[in-house]
């Protein structure tokens, strides 16, 4: 059906909508919606206008978190979801008088925009699931739920599609996830399940379940509940995908043409709803993206994220520790197929990754081939297992082995623990995470050993966090990303967000991060103090801010800025002179 706006159904379930919140807040229940049955003559096309929609139910409205928490959103917004046994359709109507929305391309950034976030978590564990966003003129955005719903890894996609459509009273979109792009756990018929929506021209935002400041949306564990799923059926879970490249070129003038070509296969096979094995063969990654180009500044190896779809299907899974990304990554896939700027053939290479109960197993295999005067031929691979405990919370450990070097004896081992609730203190955010790393290889000496500590409390009001790590001077994973060794850090971080009843001041927030690095014996080697004693954000989404950022570094030893080159032949223009 169309879905129809009036002035009495608006404040009706305006009305509604408000008194479940609040009988929620005071039962612990979490909402539900259930689904209906997908007709066999579903047309995607944004309308929502299909008898199916009819009978199904629907979330009459959201609550909004921006600019007042639990108020009702100036606007309407209606969800409905429907399923076969192959694919979930999402409907959403969002009426509104006026929509921004510019942006077109996939995975692009939409929060400055008018756009709608959908959160599944298919296994109901509270710790994982999917992200989809989509805004009114179609751009797409997939991602999966990173540190258990502290963050998002965008660089993810899947097979899904989506139609939008704009007219006098709103916008509405259709979106069509198929269940072989998902995992999640068999015979479950509740999944986690969120919406929310972005308004920009009036910086309000407004979320179905979960509707306060504190907590973020891929935080799955305030999810509310899809009910009544059919029983998937996947089929055979099989999928091939071969591909070829060929080339043809002179090297030299009078010179016979020289041909190349190389065939590549994965094959992904599902063991189940919830566990997928994959098989790659001559490895082509010529379809990823490209990395976003980095000036380096430091005498520290940069960050890049992985962007190839063999190793991004499961990453969640292979996630280590609590805020270690810009310390210690113990399993960094790029150094699979990838070493100093160069790519490494593959020659095969298999994996493991998914859910059963509540562990979560990662496993991975590669051979690399040999590149002649830079590396030999080598075997490496990674096992990650994760047990979720408690309400939030989760424990672990992980091994590598091998080294793209070929250097003997290359191994990693270590182990995990973060606490995790959404309900410190009633309703407040606050995490503790532990972990310890030992690796070895013939080559290395000194402390090969690696530790760490965080205690984060992240909410909207005070949002504090206390870091350690303390990394030997013998510590280099091979398979890992450690771009500073041999020292402490330390890192506080202080942020006081008020919200004045100002007219024209949203939130205003106060900042004080302090970052202390030295050596394993205490002597100071860097430190940096970020303050921003202003920083307001505007009704109007604007920012006004001023930063005061005092840091210092002690060098203990020269380093090398640039590799020393010969200077580029140079052109040298005279003129006579008298």
């Amino acid at each position: 059906m169309r879905f129809k706006r009036t002035r009495s159904n608006y404040w009706g379930a305006a009305f509604l909508s408000l008194l479940a919140n609040v009988l929620n807040a005071q039962t612990g229940q979490k909402p539900s919606l259930s689904v209906g049955v997908l007709s066999e003559n579903f047309a995607l096309d944004g309308r929502c206008d299909e008898p199916a929609w009819m009978s199904a139910d629907s979330i009459a409205n959201l609550t909004m978190t921006e600019p007042r928490e639990g108020g009702t959103p100036s606007s309407r917004t209606v969800v409905k979801v429907l399923a076969d046994a192959g694919a979930l359709i999402i409907g959403v109507r969002c009426f509104d008088a006026a929509i921004v929305a510019f942006s077109k391309a996939r995975d692009a950034e939409l929060e400055s925009e008018d756009h709608i976030v959908i959160i599944l978590d298919t296994f109901l564990d509270g710790r994982s699931g999917y992200i989809f966003a989509i805004n009114p003129v179609g751009a797409r955005y997939d991602a999966l739920v990173a540190n258990q719903g502290e963050g998002q890894n965008s660089n993810w996609d899947a097979i899904w599609e989506a139609k939008t459509r704009i007219d006098a009273s709103g916008w509405s979109v259709e979106m069509k996830i198929p269940l072989k792009s998902l995992s999640f756990k068999k015979g479950l018929q509740t999944w986690g399940f969120n919406v929310q929506r972005r308004i920009q021209r009036l910086q309000e935002t407004a979320r179905w379940a979960g509707a306060k400041r504190d907590y973020e949306i891929s935080q799955t564990s305030r999810a509310g509940l899809l009910v009544g799923l059919p029983d998937f059926v996947y089929g055979l879970g099989l999928s091939l995908r071969p591909s070829t490249i060929g080339g043809a070129g002179v090297p030299a003038p009078g010179a016979k043409t020289d041909f190349t070509k190389e065939a590549s296969l994965d094959v992904f096979q599902k063991l189940g709803p919830n566990l997928q094995a994959a098989l790659t063969i001559s490895t082509d990654f010529a379809e990823a993206d490209v990395d976003a180009r980095q000036t380096n500044l430091t005498r520290f190896p940069l960050f890049f994220s992985e962007k190839r779809a063999f190793f991004l299907e499961g990453a969640d899974i292979f996630e280590f520790g609590l805020g270690l990304s810009q310390y210690v990554i113990p399993y960094f896939s790029r150094r699979l197929g990838l070493l100093a700027g160069r790519q490494m053939p593959i020659d095969v290479g298999g994996k493991l990754n998914g859910r059963v109960g509540n562990a979560n197993l990662g496993a991975l295999v590669v051979r690399t081939g040999e590149v002649e005067n830079f590396a030999p031929a080598a075997t490496l691979g990674v096992v990650r297992l994760k047990q979720n405990v408690l309400a939030e919370s989760s424990v672990g450990m992980i091994a590598t082995f091998g080294d793209p070097l070929g250097r003997a004896n290359s191994w990693l081992a270590g182990a995990d623990f973060t606490y995790q609730t959404s309900r410190f203190r009633g309703d407040k955010n606050f995490l503790v995470g532990i972990w310890g790393l030992r690796n070895d290889r013939v080559d290395l000496h000194g402390d090969k050993s690696a530790a760490g500590i965080k205690i984060d409390y992240p909410n909207d009001l005070w949002d504090i966090s206390l870091t350690y790590n303390r990394i030997g001077d013998g510590f280099r994973p091979a398979l890992g990303f450690a771009p500073r060794v041999g020292v402490q850090n330390w890192r506080l971080g202080m942020v006081y967000s008020p919200r004045p009843k100002w007219r024209l001041v949203r939130q205003m927030f106060h900042e004080f991060f302090f970052t202390l690095v030295t050596d394993l014996r205490h002597n100071w080697e860097s430190y940096r103090v970020f303050t921003a004693p202003i920083n307001w954000r505007l009704e109007s989404g604007d920012r006004f801010e001023f930063n005061i950022v005092p840091q210092g570094e002690r060098l203990v030893a020269p380093f090398e800025i640039a590799e020393k080159k010969p200077p580029p032949p140079a052109i040298l223009f005279c003129w006579p002179t008298k």
